[in-house]
C-alpha cells in the first residue's frame, strides 16, 4: 500500500470496494483484510491458477499504487466457515 494517501488514491477507494464486492459475490475473494495502519492489505482468493491471481490483482482500481507478493496457501480456515449462516425464513 502507498505510504501517503494521496487524493488520487482516496478517489479510487469506492471503485476498489465495488470491485472487491463483485469478487466476493462471485466467490473469487474469500477474505480481504487491511492492517490498522493501512500499510498492508491481505487478500485470499480461490482461483484455478496463479495467473488468475495476477490478473485479478492487476485489475484492482488501486493497482498502480500497490506492490504485491503472492503466496499459495495449502488451506485457509475462518470462523465464518464454521458458524452456519442464519436463515430469516
Amino acid at each position: 500500500m502507498p505510504e501517503a494517501l494521496t487524493q488520487e488514491f482516496i478517489l479510487l477507494i469506492p471503485k476498489q470496494r465495488e470491485y472487491i464486492d463483485e469478487m466476493f459475490n462471485r466467490g473469487v475473494i474469500s477474505n480481504y483484510t487491511l492492517a490498522m495502519d493501512r500499510s498492508k492489505l491481505w487478500v485470499t482468493m480461490v482461483v484455478p491458477a496463479l495467473s488468475d491471481v495476477r490478473q485479478i490483482l492487476d485489475e484492482f482500481p488501486i493497482a498502480e499504487h500497490i506492490e504485491y507478493t503472492i503466496h499459495q496457501l495449502a488451506f485457509s480456515n475462518s470462523a465464518s466457515a464454521i458458524i452456519p449462516e442464519i436463515s430469516l425464513n
